[in-house]
């Protein structure tokens, strides 16, 4: 909020012109303007990760599994790395090698029908779903490419496959982006980031 006052401080009524977010909030305002293309209603709820391990518990509970073996939070991680990393149940059943994996995969598919039953969206379906909606919907990513024409990002260094994907697709059609980062500072490869 401070980024915004102090813009607007220096830039005068220009600065409403500028829109300033983190790329989770960019993909939420996304996902509000564009709810029904995605197949939501409007009330959809998302879910922050206390929330999604709770899922994911119940779902090893009912498939009957030791979570002692199935480390919920592990699980948890592990589907949130596959998404971050633009990764589907199927694109995983490809590596799979062990009843670990295969199991964590069909964790994976109940969890993202869960979400869709109740009209839910994770943290991480935040950056997805701008992404699918601009595959599946081509005029609006030519809207969104015609708002956004000039792209700065700060603390590049930090970004992961999905949020360069998304950035690529509103960039392509004016080529007007820049990045700043500083490689020595990628603390975040734990969490997927790769600069």
């Amino acid at each position: 909020k401070w980024v915004k006052s102090r813009y607007l401080y220096l830039l005068g009524p220009m600065a409403y012109q500028i829109q300033i977010s983190t790329f989770h909030s960019f993909g939420l305002s996304l996902v509000r303007d564009n709810y029904d293309l995605l197949g939501y209603k409007k009330e959809f709820t998302i879910l922050d990760s206390d929330d999604s391990l709770l899922i994911v518990k119940k779902i090893l509970k009912d498939m009957e599994l030791d979570s002692k073996v199935y480390n919920p939070r592990a699980i948890r991680n592990r589907i949130s790395s596959a998404k971050n990393d633009m990764m589907t149940p199927s694109d995983l059943e490809k590596f799979s090698y062990s009843e670990y994996e295969e199991k964590v995969i069909e964790v994976y598919k109940k969890y993202r029908d869960k979400l869709e039953a109740n009209n839910s969206l994770d943290f991480d379906d935040l950056l997805l779903k701008p992404i699918e909606l601009f595959n599946n919907h081509p005029e609006v990513l030519k809207q969104y490419q015609e708002q956004f024409k000039y792209i700065l990002i700060d603390e590049y260094q930090d970004t992961n496959e999905v949020q360069y994907t998304l950035t690529k697709m509103l960039s392509k059609k004016y080529k007007n982006i820049c990045v700043v980062g500083d490689e020595s500072q990628s603390i975040y490869a734990f969490r997927g980031s790769n600069y």
